[in-house]
């Protein structure tokens, strides 16, 4: 069993940076792909960046390119994602997500089969 846990989220004001980690168990966790999600209040889910088993290849929406970076640190177990310049529509509940099936990333959340509880992020203008 994979359990992730995030943490880094808080409140801060527009412009402003956070870092969310994501604390993975498993001695796997260098073979799995992982990705970001984010979920507002009345919104569905959204795919936010996620990053391939090695941590070579990367992926990101539209709305956050430029502005945040996902990582992995293999040795660490843990995943990372950088938020800088932040908006008010980046607050949600950002949560991570490990696929165990595939090396690949991928921004599809069907894919994913272990996720975290989320952490709040909460930007004010």
């Amino acid at each position: 069993q994979v359990q992730l846990v995030e943490s880094g989220g808080g409140l801060v004001q527009a412009g402003g940076s956070l870092r969310l980690s994501c604390a993975t168990s498993g001695r796997a966790f260098r073979s799995y792909a992982m990705g970001w999600f984010r979920q507002a209040p009345g919104k569905e889910r959204e795919f936010v960046a996620a990053i391939n088993w090695s941590g070579g290849s990367t992926d990101y929406a539209d709305s956050v390119k430029g502005r945040f970076t996902i990582s992995k640190d293999n040795v660490k177990n843990t995943l990372y994602l950088q938020m800088n310049s932040l908006k008010p529509e980046d607050t949600a509940v950002y949560h991570c997500a490990a696929d165990s099936t595939s090396g690949d990333l991928t921004g599809q959340a069907s894919d994913y089969q272990y996720w975290g509880q989320g952490t709040q992020v909460t930007v004010s203008s």
